[in-house]
């Protein structure tokens, strides 16, 4: 049986026990519009700087918000589905604001992951992160993979 997305509710209750047994929550967040081995290594890379890896998942509607009105190719289903069946990660979550403050702030993540393109960025949501005691991490992205880029690629292609 396949798993698919949770509520934070959930996911909350499933954290209560590893995080009394000191383990490490770590949380990161996309879109994940096209699977591309860029999000698996990115994905692996997170779950490498703690024991549990969440993620949140931008719902079709806020996909649209930031990416335009062609997007998302694939369901936040099915998007969730394919996230959730990935080894390295334990939950997925999806939020329908542009960031994902509330979920960050529900959630309460021990380290908070974002690509290095974000580090230079203004970053409001990592502000909660650490009032909740929690890190912020900037891992390495892989060249040459990104959705749009490959959508661009297929679009050029038809």
């Amino acid at each position: 049986m396949s798993r698919g997305a949770e509520t934070i509710d959930t996911v909350n209750a499933a954290l209560a026990e590893p995080r009394t047994a000191g383990q490490r929550v770590v949380f990161t967040n996309g879109c994940f519009d096209l699977l591309h081995p860029g999000h698996i290594a990115g994905l692996r890379a997170a779950r490498a700087l703690g024991d549990i890896l969440v993620v949140g998942l931008n719902s079709d509607e806020s996909v649209r918000e930031l990416k335009g009105t062609s997007r998302p190719v694939m369901s936040e289903g099915a998007r969730a589905e394919m996230l959730a069946e990935l080894r390295c990660v334990d939950h997925v979550v999806i939020f329908t604001d542009s960031a994902p403050t509330a979920l960050l702030q529900a959630l309460r993540p021990d380290v908070y992951v974002k690509g290095a393109d974000w580090e230079a960025k203004p970053l409001p949501e990592a502000d909660i992160v650490r009032a909740n005691g929690g890190d912020v991490a900037f891992i390495d992205l892989v060249s040459g993979y990104s959705t749009t880029s490959i959508i661009e690629k297929l679009r050029s292609d038809a």
